[in-house]
């Protein structure tokens, strides 16, 4: 089971792996203290907590990615609507719509998705 929440300092440790996965552990160290400025000390322990929620594994000194960036937005956005709007996808397009006026551009995206969704389950 993923925590689909990660900090600001998680999230951009996270997308700097999922740029350059599968990295070794060493490289990583490196290309923390570059951008982070971090100590190797900093990227172990950040690099632990995303292991143990199974988002990144190392394995012999290898970072590789347990779960996909799209895969984990994806967790993200249907943890955030199962937590705030009970699961309901409608609910939270009505929601989301009374303070935003869709496009029709974005409409017709839309209606895009579910014919395509329609297909799938045939």
């Amino acid at each position: 089971m993923h925590t689909y929440k990660l900090g600001e300092m998680e999230q951009r440790f996270a997308d700097l792996i999922w740029e350059h996965a599968p990295v070794a552990s060493g490289e990583l160290v490196k290309l923390c203290e570059k951008a982070f400025n971090w100590k190797r000390t900093t990227t172990y322990t950040m690099l632990k907590r995303l292991c143990q929620r199974n988002i990144f594994v190392n394995e012999n000194g290898v970072v590789k990615t347990c779960i996909t960036k799209e895969e984990f937005l994806a967790g993200m956005g249907g943890q955030f609507i199962e937590e705030n709007f009970g699961g309901s996808l409608p609910v939270f397009l009505a929601a989301f719509s009374s303070g935003h006026k869709l496009s029709g551009k974005e409409i017709a995206e839309l209606k895009k998705l579910i014919e395509e969704y329609e297909e799938e389950q045939g």
